[in-house]
């Protein structure tokens, strides 16, 4: 097994990011390795594995037999535990300055185990604007063994200063076949769901994977796609905001709150549960147990975030195939399931006000990422949808 084994229908992609391990290799020895270069890009469609590709290139970095799959380094490298590969990920919406401090402040410390102290950064277009210039000095001199792989959706996302210091490495979005082959093959999931679950995902392979094996996610999804056509007033459009906004914050909860007992714990686990009697101790507590509310904070805005994020992709897909049948085109409707409701919601209107409904939703989402009330934002995206007249042309 190779750790490229992991990244999936990305065979271009792959054969660079080899190429660039083994000759990493032969400029630790001392020799010229032209396809390596200290700085890297990878961008891709959401689902297309651009961490996953990122952190098998990592590990094809620190492992001394280019990525195996089966050694201490890359064992340590998928479970997040080797200390030359820091797979930094935003606990907030955005990274700020501080963040930007700190990690350039870790790039100053050289590789412990291996040739190459890796970071991996994930979202990368999600620098703030003043925290960038700093990401940007990092990049241009960076200490001799470190390795920047950044992550981004597109390289229209990244400041073209940044583009321009990086080799890019492009993913594309694995085929409905290929990702229901791999959901067959990998998770024992049976045809139908298989198919579905792609279809549905729209290439996404963890969305997909989701699908096909929690029943949660598909009631989750069906919840979402059952909005479109019970528009039927505005006092509706107001209850279902209010039902989606609860619906996520529960989500998260279930998600962060074991995280943060265990979070705790291990804290008071390094501090001894049995140490309330000794002041210092008890101020080191208290102090640490700020720093972790402040980051639990952080990653509740982030999971929340991306738990909308996904609400207004299913609604875009849903709007999507609306167009479909409005434009009488012989293409595989996403949601073919739903496909009465889809009619009927497409034979009440017309092409133009779909698409400014598409609009309304990438409006939304915009104003999420800005921090509006995301009940506010709920409600006007509904009462848009139901009356697209309503629409502010972008």
């Amino acid at each position: 097994m190779n750790v490229f084994d992991t990244v999936i229908g990305q065979d271009a992609a792959v054969a660079d990011l080899k190429r660039a391990a083994v000759d990493a290799s032969k400029i630790v020895l001392g020799e010229r390795g032209d396809a390596m270069t200290h700085a890297w890009l990878v961008t891709g469609p959401p689902g297309s594995g651009r961490s996953t590709a990122a952190l098998a290139f990592a590990a094809a970095l620190v492992c001394s037999q280019g990525g195996c799959g089966t050694c201490i380094d890359c064992r340590n490298v998928a479970t997040g535990s080797h200390p030359d590969v820091e797979h930094v990920v935003p606990l907030g919406v955005v990274y700020t300055v501080d963040d930007a401090d700190m990690l350039i402040e870790r790039t100053a410390l050289s590789p412990r185990r291996g040739p190459w102290h890796v970071f991996v950064i994930e979202d990368v277009d999600r620098f703030q604007l003043n925290a960038t210039p700093k990401l940007l000095k990092a990049i241009e001199e960076p200490p001799p063994q470190t390795v920047w792989i950044l992550c981004a959706p597109t390289v229209d996302d990244v400041l073209p200063t940044v583009v321009s210091r990086c080799r890019q490495v492009h993913l594309v979005t694995p085929s409905l076949a290929f990702v229901a082959d791999q959901l067959k093959a990998r998770f024992g999931v049976d045809e139908a769901m298989a198919t579905f679950a792609a279809r549905a995902a729209q290439g996404h392979i963890g969305r997909a994977q989701a699908l096909a094996t929690d029943e949660q996610v598909r009631a989750r999804r069906i919840q979402v796609l059952d909005i479109p056509p019970r528009l039927n007033n505005v006092s509706s459009c107001y209850a279902m905001a209010n039902t989606v906004v609860s619906t996520v914050t529960a989500d998260m909860e279930s998600i962060v709150v074991p995280l943060e007992q265990q979070d705790e714990a291990d804290l008071r686990t390094v501090y001894g549960d049995g140490a309330e009697g000794f002041k210092s101790i008890e101020r080191s507590i208290k102090r640490e147990m700020k720093l972790l509310e402040d980051r639990w904070k952080a990653r509740r805005r982030r999971i929340t975030s991306d738990q909308f994020d996904r609400v207004l992709l299913d609604l875009t897909g849903f709007y999507r195939d609306v167009l479909v049948v409005q434009a009488g085109a012989d293409t595989v409707l996403i949601n073919a399931e739903m496909r009465a409701d889809i009619e009927r919601v497409a034979s009440a209107s017309d092409s133009a006000s779909t698409l400014r409904k598409v609009d309304a939703i990438y409006e939304a989402r915009d104003q999420l990422l800005a921090n509006v009330f995301a009940l506010t934002v709920f409600e006007s995206l509904f009462v848009a949808l139901r009356d697209s007249s309503l629409v502010k042309s972008r």
